[in-house]
């Protein structure tokens, strides 16, 4: 995906008649022409939030490798500090993530201040929900609530920590391995958490809170008549900004090709993901890197057997809805609304089929574990855990394709922790996850040749 040509491309919404769609999200404010109206900071901060749970778990376990002996809850709390995040104690430190060239913002009050991603997960941000996560959440056992599944699974990942400084844990062929987050029964935590996170606090108030048209005054049925107090744009263009956000992309995400979201090659300077965009020497968090759901999109579109553009839908649509907002001076009509819903169908809908393409890779990448030669019990656990993230992830959008009957069922094919190859049960599950497979690539209408063969090969 690489834009043919800067600039704007005059498209037709529906009844708002013609507006031009700009290539990069940038959009002038109503109020002061020297400000831009583009706001979503709070929304990058929760990106790099979740990234940081990644990159915590490496540092602990090279302090283990070094030698570190870590008391019970030690860990659990250091996973929290990103979780349960406080500006007042943590927002001076530095953040973790790391570019080149480095981060315009070096410290997490540089990207926003009083953020968490507790008070965001689906359940405890209780506006304009379309379940009640405290009793319907899908997939895990005993699960609870979203939060208290992610609290559980710090306390996990404590336990693994303590008992791997005593004994390295063994799989269950026997062998030792090197990595502490990942369980003997194959649960790898470090994919498994950060997925998780990705749809139960992004994709949800991406899809179930920002862009939702479910309660007056909020999500797309927001004021547009007026800036908020003290800032250059209006409530609705924020709650379209804060969507976008979650999604993750840079602002001239059409700027690159499927190999640089993906980190696969490409420019030089586009090659990782970021660019220095603005030319200052800094990335810019907040506007020039790309994140989580967008890069995800890439890969699909990048590993597709027949041709499939999520990338540039996705991108597109959020661009073409922002752009109806700003053309208009006030509240939407009927014909504009309705508009502007059309647009924010095709981003979620973009979305959504990239976690579900995202969901066949995994499975494929499960299939060829089970059977490959050199069995790698961390990779397994790890492509396991993504899999079962991203399932995960799918019930949290109010207009998901997938219904309830289907999500149940998919996660009873794929389980709550991955099947050993030479396991009595391998045969079976082995047809579970091709059963799981062919549902997915039901629902949402994919194309045959790239869900893949019965091993794996030869689609996502």
């Amino acid at each position: 995906m690489l834009a043919s040509a800067a600039g704007c491309d005059p498209q037709t919404s529906g009844g708002s008649g013609e507006v031009d769609v700009p290539d990069v999200y940038a959009f002038e404010s109503r109020f002061d022409p020297e400000a831009s109206s583009v706001s979503y900071s709070g929304q990058t901060f929760r990106q790099v939030l979740i990234a940081s749970i990644e990159a915590e778990l490496s540092k602990v376990q090279d302090e283990l490798d070094a030698g570190a002996v870590f008391e019970a809850g030690e860990v659990a709390a250091r996973l929290s500090f990103y979780y349960r995040f406080e500006s007042e104690t943590g927002g001076s430190l530095p953040h973790l993530l790391t570019t080149s060239p480095p981060p315009r913002q070096t410290t997490w009050d540089d990207i926003s201040t009083d953020k968490d991603l507790q008070g965001k997960i689906a359940g405890n941000d209780p506006e304009g929900q379309h379940a009640d996560w405290s009793r319907d959440l899908l997939g895990w056992s005993s699960a609870g609530s979203p939060d208290a599944l992610v609290l559980r699974w710090f306390d996990e990942v404590d336990a693994l920590a303590v008992a791997y400084a005593a004994q390295l844990p063994v799989d269950p062929q026997g062998v030792q391995y090197q990595v502490f987050y990942v369980s003997p029964q194959g649960v790898h935590y470090g994919e498994l958490m950060v997925k998780f996170l990705l749809g139960a606090v992004n994709y949800s108030q991406g899809t179930d809170d920002y862009l939702d048209d479910d309660a007056d005054g909020h999500g797309l049925l927001s004021d547009n008549t007026m800036p908020e107090e003290g800032e250059p744009f209006t409530a609705l263009e924020h709650a379209w900004d804060e969507g976008f956000g979650y999604w993750g992309g840079a602002r001239d995400y059409l700027a690159y090709t499927d190999d640089e979201l993906a980190g696969e090659g490409g420019r030089p300077d586009y090659a990782a993901g970021w660019h220095d965009t603005d030319g200052d020497g800094t990335i810019d968090l907040t506007r020039e890197i790309n994140f989580g759901a967008s890069v995800n999109a890439a890969k699909r579109d990048r590993g597709s057997v027949v041709p499939t553009d999520l990338s540039d839908q996705t991108m597109r649509a959020f661009l073409h809805g922002r752009a109806i907002i700003a053309a208009v001076d006030g509240d939407l009509s009927p014909e504009q609304l309705a508009a502007l819903q059309q647009q924010r169908d095709a981003a979620v809908l973009g979305w959504e089929q990239s976690l579900a393409a995202t969901a066949v890779h995994y499975i494929n990448d499960v299939l060829q574990d089970m059977a490959a030669a050199d069995y790698d019990f961390t990779g397994h656990a790890g492509h396991w855990s993504e899999l079962k993230g991203f399932l995960l992830s799918l019930q949290f959008n109010p207009r998901a394709r997938l219904s309830r009957d289907d999500l149940t069922r998919l996660h009873a094919l794929v389980g709550e922790a991955p099947v050993a190859p030479g396991s009595a049960e391998a045969d079976a599950y082995r047809a579970d996850l091709l059963s799981a497979r062919a549902l997915l690539g039901t629902a949402y209408g994919f194309d045959p040749a790239n869900l893949g063969d019965d091993a794996g090969q030869g689609g996502w």
